[in-house]
């Protein structure tokens, strides 16, 4: 019963990115040819979502629901991991048309052929588990 409300918000989250049209493979190309302003409000949106939430748990000292006090490490110094896994992460955007979380919402749609993309996910991932301690940090 605890997992309940977070399959609720998983439905809700994939409701609400089916209806902005944030999973089509189209806005997404027409994001990529800089043909469409659509998919940039949607993630400026969510950066400034993110940025007042981030900011509400430092200014107020939120905890948890054990009571531990939410911390949020700064991020390491250096460009070149974030410059690198950004490019890589947009190539794999860019090709496949879908980033990892709308890859669930499009098999829940009915789009089985993504299923693919899902498997190259879990493989990248699991490829990633097994070389990060051989990868530059």
């Amino acid at each position: 019963m605890n997992l309940l409300k977070y399959l609720l918000v998983g439905f809700f989250f994939g409701i609400v990115l089916t209806k902005a049209e944030a999973v089509s493979w189209y806005r997404i190309y027409e994001m990529f040819q800089f043909q469409s302003f659509h998919m940039y409000g949607i993630i400026m949106t969510a950066i400034v979502t993110g940025v007042i939430g981030i900011q509400i748990i430092k200014r107020n000292k939120l905890k948890d629901i054990d009571g531990n006090l939410l911390t949020i490490q700064d991020k390491e110094k250096g460009n070149a991991r974030y410059w690198i896994g950004g490019v890589l992460f947009g190539l794999g955007w860019a090709m496949v048309g879908a980033c990892p979380g709308p890859i669930f919402i499009l098999l829940g749609a009915g789009f089985m052929s993504i299923g693919l993309i899902l498997i190259g996910a879990v493989f990248g991932t699991f490829l990633y588990g097994v070389l990060k301690d051989k990868l530059p940090h």
